[in-house]
C-alpha cells in the first residue's frame, strides 16, 4: 500500500488553473505525427508531401513567432516526457559540461542529417519514417534516464539549436504545459530564461563551440543546402560528397564571417542579423520551390503554379516576408522567455537556480 502511494505521488500533478487545452493539443499533435508516419510508410508520396512540403516549411516561422506553442505541443517532447509524467523516469541530473556536450552533438547531428535529405529522406518515405521513429526512441530513452527536458528537449534534439537561434526575438510568454513545477532540471532553463540564445553560455567551451557553429554557420549552411539537387538514393562516394560539399562550405564561410564581426559588433545585434539571415535565406529558396519555381524543377514541390502565376509575384511575397523577419529580429524592444516559469518545487531550488543562472549566463549586450 505504501509503495502504491509513493508511485501515485511521483506522478506530476497539474497546477491549478492550467487549461485542459494544452493536453488536448498535445494528444492531437502526437496522433497527427502517428498519422504522418503511417502515410510515410504506406503512402510515401502523400507522407512526404505532408511532412517535408507542409509541416517542415512552416516550422521555422512557428519557431520565430510562437516558440512557446511549439515547445508545449512538440510530439517528440510529449514522447520524451511521458515517462517523467507517469513517474518512471530515473531523473538523473546533467552537469553544465554534460549539457554542453549534448548541445554540441545536437548541432553536429543537425548538420549531418539535413544534407541526407537530398540523397535519402526527400524521396524515401520509409526512410523518413525510420528517422522520425529513431529520434523518438532516442528521446524516450533520454527521458527514461534524465529529468524532464534536460537530455532531449534542451540537449540532444537536433531542432533545439534552431529553436535557440530563431526564438531570440520572442515576444510572447505562455504557460508551460509540461512543467507544472520547476525542478531545476537544467540551468539555465531555455524555456524560462529571457534572452536565451546560442551564445548565452559562450564562456563554457562546449556551449561556445555549439553556439558559434550554429549562429555563425547556419545561414551559409542553408544557402549551400539549396544549391544541391535531390537524388534517388546514394549510389557512390561522389554523390555523398556532393550533398555535403556546398552546405559545409557555406557553413565555414559564414561562421568565419561571424567570428570576425563578433570582435566589432555587439553580440545581440550580430545574433539578430544572422538569425534573420538564416530564416530569410530558407524562405527565399523554399517558398518558390514549393510552388514550382525552384532551382531544380520538381524538387521539394508541393504544387506547380509556374504555369499559373508570374514568378515575380512569388518573389515579391518572399521579399515582404524577409523584410518582416529582419524587422522582427533587429527592432524588437524586449525579449521574453519562451514560457512562463512555473513555481519552483521549493524555496531552496528557487535560490539555487537564480544563483547558478546569474553566475553562468553571459549578460553582455
Amino acid at each position: 500500500m505504501a509503495n502504491h502511494k509513493l508511485s501515485v505521488m511521483s506522478v506530476e500533478q497539474p497546477k491549478p488553473g492550467h487549461t485542459p487545452l494544452w493536453p488536448f493539443l498535445q494528444v492531437l499533435v502526437w496522433f497527427t505525427g502517428v498519422f504522418i508516419i503511417f502515410n510515410l510508410i504506406v503512402y510515401p508520396t502523400l507522407g512526404i508531401n505532408i511532412f517535408w512540403n507542409i509541416l517542415v516549411p512552416i516550422l521555422p516561422a512557428i519557431l520565430v513567432l510562437a516558440i512557446g506553442v511549439w515547445r508545449n505541443v512538440c510530439p517528440m517532447a510529449s514522447t520524451t516526457l511521458f515517462l517523467r509524467h507517469v513517474g518512471l523516469s530515473k531523473r538523473r541530473k546533467l552537469t553544465i559540461s554534460q549539457s554542453g556536450k549534448l548541445n554540441l552533438i545536437a548541432v553536429i547531428a543537425l548538420f549531418l542529417i539535413v544534407p541526407l535529405r537530398h540523397a535519402i529522406f526527400n524521396t524515401n518515405g520509409q526512410a523518413t519514417a525510420l528517422l522520425i521513429i529513431s529520434l523518438g526512441l532516442t528521446g524516450a530513452i533520454a527521458g527514461l534516464f534524465y529529468d524532464w527536458k534536460s537530455a532531449w528537449c534542451s540537449g540532444l534534439c537536433p531542432i533545439y539549436p534552431v529553436e535557440k537561434l530563431y526564438a531570440i526575438g520572442n515576444k510572447l510568454s505562455i504557460t508551460n504545459a509540461h512543467c507544472h513545477k520547476c525542478y531545476s532540471c537544467i540551468i539555465p532553463c531555455p524555456d524560462s530564461t529571457p534572452g536565451i540564445n546560442p551564445l548565452s553560455l559562450e564562456k563554457k567551451s562546449y556551449h561556445n563551440m555549439a553556439g558559434v557553429l550554429l549562429a555563425g554557420g547556419f545561414p551559409g549552411f542553408i544557402w549551400g543546402w539549396f544549391q544541391v539537387p535531390d537524388y534517388a538514393g546514394i549510389t557512390g562516394i561522389e554523390q555523398l560528397v556532393s550533398i555535403y560539399k556546398l552546405p559545409l562550405a557555406g557553413l565555414l564561410v559564414t561562421m568565419v564571417l561571424f567570428t570576425v564581426l563578433k570582435q566589432f559588433v555587439g553580440k545581440n545585434v550580430l545574433m539578430a542579423i544572422f538569425s534573420a539571415a538564416a530564416v530569410s535565406c530558407y524562405y527565399w529558396f523554399r517558398l518558390p520551390e514549393l510552388f514550382g519555381f525552384g532551382i531544380y524543377p520538381g524538387d521539394g514541390m508541393l504544387v506547380d503554379l509556374s504555369g499559373v502565376l508570374p514568378e515575380w509575384i512569388v518573389y515579391v511575397v518572399v521579399l515582404v516576408i524577409i523584410v518582416f523577419f529582419y524587422g522582427w529580429f533587429i527592432y524588437h524592444k524586449q525579449t521574453k522567455s519562451w514560457l512562463i516559469r512555473p513555481d519552483y518545487v521549493n524555496k531552496k531550488n528557487d535560490l539555487l537556480h537564480r544563483h547558478k543562472t546569474a553566475a553562468i549566463i553571459d549578460k553582455d549586450q
